[in-house]
């Protein structure tokens, strides 16, 4: 167990003492919620509650425990992989796989996978994500790269962040665009109802660029191309969802789990309809450009045969 002693100073009376103590220990604010609830941290040796408000003079005891030492468990589990050498790995990731391990995610994830195929994953990253420059959603299909170095970490790392990656999605979603190209510039953050999700109605969000176009459209869904410019978490579902045409089959985002198809006849989507299709990035080490595609699988080509029908 470790033991944090602060005394509040007048510059920061009146804050919350979840966010205090967050500022002074580094520990993350849903960790330190726990630790109040838990009885954890005292001021002037009493219980308080999370959105306690300090006064200067307060003295802070917060005793957590110590981080246990984690570690990748290597899984035998099939993965495709599309491409690797001994700077990095393209896959073609199934939908329904988590990229790394996290709460009530411990073993089956993509990184477990890797470690088993790859026999080394020594890029920086964290012990549960090393070589991780990119993800996708748990539910979402597609290519894929994860370094295997630290060369190929910090290139890659800085080819997303120049937005030099080239990444081509397509989705299924609900109902018909009146263009049938655009683009969605809405800045996204995280929402302030529900700090689980992501919204574009927020006060302070980031910069956030999705250009697309449809390919074909039925009588309630069309198919998309959607090309990132920027890389927001969960950015195609919302801003798709947005503009009131959300990804089919996605849960947080829309709801359009289902759509009237004939009379009395409904096609159902049990995970959110979007796929990763192609991946273009310069090689680290070699200068080579390369791209990867993979086609959709074989759920999204169901659907769309089922909605031409």
């Amino acid at each position: 167990m470790t033991s944090h002693r602060v005394k509040v100073q007048a510059k920061d009376s009146g804050k919350r003492i979840d966010i205090l103590a967050v500022e002074e220990t580094g520990i993350t604010r849903s960790q330190i919620q726990r630790l109040i609830k838990k009885g954890f941290l005292l001021v002037d040796s009493r219980v308080v509650s999370q959105n306690y408000r300090v006064k200067a003079g307060d003295f802070i005891v917060l005793t957590a425990e110590d981080e246990k030492r984690e570690h990748l468990i290597a899984e035998a589990i099939p993965v495709e992989i599309l491409y690797m050498d001994e700077h990095l790995v393209v896959v073609n990731k199934p939908s329904g796989m988590v990229v790394y391990p996290a709460a009530g995610h411990g073993s089956g994830t993509l990184m477990n996978v890797l470690l088993y195929h790859c026999k080394k994953l020594e890029a920086p990253g964290g012990p549960l994500r090393p070589g991780v420059v990119h993800r996708l959603d748990k539910d979402t299909s597609g290519v894929m790269v994860v370094a295997l170095d630290s060369a190929a970490y910090y290139s890659l790392a800085e080819q997303f962040k120049q937005r030099t990656i080239n990444r081509r999605y397509v989705a299924l979603i609900y109902g018909n665009p009146k263009e049938n190209s655009g683009q969605i510039s809405l800045a996204i953050g995280r929402s302030e109802t529900d700090r689980k999700k992501m919204s574009t109605r927020v006060r302070r969000g980031k910069e956030a660029l999705t250009i697309w176009k449809v390919i074909e459209r039925f009588r309630h869904a069309s198919l998309i191309e959607a090309k990132l410019r920027t890389g927001r978490t969960h950015q195609i579902r919302v801003h798709f969802a947005s503009i009131g045409h959300p990804v089919l089959g996605d849960c947080a985002y829309g709801k359009k789990i289902e759509i009237e198809m004939r009379e009395r006849e409904k096609l159902t989507f049990p995970r959110q309809m979007l796929h990763a299709e192609s991946l273009g990035f310069i090689h680290p080490v070699t200068g080579e450009y390369l791209e990867f595609h993979n086609p959709m699988p074989e759920d999204m080509e169901e659907s769309i045969k089922q909605l031409r029908g």
